[in-house]
């Protein structure tokens, strides 16, 4: 008998093989064509605002979105999320410009093994402006990187607020502001400059924990330089006003600044490796823990003797960390101090340091700024700290004073005062004053001070002391000249040195310089089960 019995229909007929084989060939079709058509729309969201608009960018220099994320993910890791959404907008022609997707590219993958969230405006979509839909879609991965304890990287690329939606567009800003706020010291924050970003576009960036600017094409500002020329009469260029130098070295907006889209990425990464996923993790431990050649025979004679003559910290730093791999941020802002990533005994630390090649290492309001931002971000992210102190004091002056130094200077204070992480202090050379104070001092809860035996500890240098507590003496002298030099000596030796400290207990021990390395690893074994706390409280009052 051809064709068998398969099964009944709704009325209670019999179907055959032939017509079962029929419907799924029905079926069949049906399905390979629904499944052509989301190829299709896909690949047309790929396209974002089409190829004539792709090769206008990247005639400027500048990667696609998607092209910009493959760089920041480990390959073929990134997932993207919300590739079908379109704005809602119908005034003002914006009904006839609908792309998928936007003008912004969300999703997640994976940086160096771990999951990492992010988002790239896409300028060849209405000039990446942001929409109310992008702004939905830019907060949808902004919840599900604090919901899931992982970073978020932005990466901006945008004319701004789409005019076309008004008021929605800043809603749409302000919705991101907050998240931010909100996600700041709970997941690392992290965006990079990749084209212009003006008015209300900056300020997402600004709370951000590390900004990375492109060179050249890059650019920042509040109000660009055609509105600076009519309200002003200034004449200034994009790249003079908020361009990837200015902003990393005048106004310190930025902390990382790379010569091209590939190397930016690859210190988005590098960066990314030193940090924990969120603040209830400790820093990823790598292996690799190799000390540096030779650093224990030649450290003792990277500083001078002579506390005026100056050294680059950086040669320090690079003897004591592991493989003498450091990763300086803002290190063309405020260079008198020196702050970074590195690792010791294979564990990721925050070094901060007093930089004598530059103005003697004196704390300034820039200075005072960048490092107390940095010990914050530290101790957000568990990352133990390591202070390396040669400082002279704060930087005098009536410019100094009526910029606020005092203020300023207090925020280092407050942020050392309040950090719970394990905390470790080395006295390189001279440490006077309020600024021995500052810098991680004993007396601001730090876990273990050490110092080099030739450390002098004092409120002042011995030449400033002997001027004002001897100067009656010095005036009488036969040889004024010869009494004063014999008063400073003698002042050094009984208070210029580090074991006035040591006998008090504010240092814990005076070290061999050639023992500083392993010194450290042991005080931050030591404290790495360290647990500390404040008081109850909303939150603390930082002099801003």
């Amino acid at each position: 008998m051809a064709g068998g019995l398969r099964g009944c229909r709704e009325d209670g007929t019999i179907t055959s093989d032939n017509e079962a084989a029929s419907s799924q060939t029905t079926q069949s079709i049906l399905s390979d064509t629904l499944r052509a058509a989301l190829r299709e729309r896909r690949a047309q969201a790929q396209l974002g605002g089409g190829q004539r608009r792709i090769e206008a960018q990247r005639s400027r220099g500048k990667l696609t979105a998607r092209e910009r994320l493959d760089k920041l993910f480990d390959p073929g890791t990134f997932v993207e999320i919300d590739a079908f959404v379109t704005h809602r907008a119908v005034d003002l022609g914006l009904d006839r410009q609908r792309f998928p997707g936007d003008s912004v590219v969300t999703g997640s993958g994976l940086v160096n093994g771990r999951q990492v969230f992010a988002y790239a405006q896409d300028f060849t979509v209405l000039g990446g402006s942001l929409s109310e839909a992008a702004s939905l879609k830019i907060c949808k991965v902004m919840d599900h990187a604090v919901r899931t304890g992982c970073p978020i990287v932005g990466i901006n690329d945008s004319g701004g607020a789409r005019i076309q939606e008004g008021v929605d567009s800043l809603h749409g800003y302000a919705e991101i502001f907050v998240r931010n706020t909100l996600a700041s010291g709970v997941v690392p924050q992290i965006t990079v400059i990749a084209g212009p970003a003006a008015g209300g576009a900056v300020y997402s960036p600004a709370i951000t924990d590390f900004i990375f600017m492109v060179e050249s094409i890059g650019q920042m500002y509040i109000t660009g330089p055609d509105v600076v020329r009519a309200v002003t009469g200034e004449q200034i260029s994009h790249e003079e006003l908020g361009g990837a130098a200015s902003h990393a070295s005048r106004s310190g907006v930025a902390h990382f600044t790379a010569p091209d889209e590939a190397a930016c990425f690859d210190q988005v990464r590098r960066l990314l490796s030193y940090l924990p996923s969120n603040n209830t993790e400790s820093p990823p431990v790598s292996e690799n823990d190799d000390p540096p050649a030779g650093g224990e025979e030649s450290i003792a004679r990277l500083v001078p003797a002579d506390p005026s003559q100056g050294y680059d910290v950086q040669d320090v730093i690079s003897l004591i960390v592991d493989g003498g791999d450091f990763l300086p941020v803002h290190h063309a802002f405020a260079p008198n101090i020196v702050v970074g990533f590195a690792r010791m005994g294979g564990a990721p630390v925050g070094i901060v340091a007093n930089q004598a090649a530059h103005v003697a290492g004196v704390l300034d309001i820039d200075a005072s700024d960048k490092a107390a931002r940095f010990v914050r971000f530290c101790d957000a992210f568990n990352v133990p700290i390591v202070t390396l102190v040669d400082v002279p004091g704060f930087m005098p002056g009536s410019a100094q004073e009526y910029g606020g130094i005092i203020r300023h200077g207090a925020k280092l204070i407050y942020a050392y005062s309040e950090a719970t992480v394990p905390k470790i202090a080395l006295i390189l050379r001279k440490a006077y004053g309020g600024a021995y104070i500052v810098m991680s001092s004993k007396e601001l809860r730090s876990d273990v001070n050490l110092a080099w035996p030739g450390a002098e500890i004092a409120v002042m240098g011995p030449e400033g002391a002997v001027n004002v507590i001897s100067r009656r003496e010095i005036a009488a002298a036969d040889d004024p000249e010869a009494k004063r030099a014999e008063l400073i000596e003698e002042y050094r030796g009984q208070f210029a040195n580090p074991y006035v400290a040591a006998s008090r207990g504010y240092l814990d021990d005076v070290i061999d310089p050639a023992d500083t390395r392993p010194a450290i690893i042991r005080a931050l074994r030591m404290m790495e089960n360290k647990v500390d706390s404040s008081p109850p409280r909303k939150h603390g009052n930082i002099p801003l």
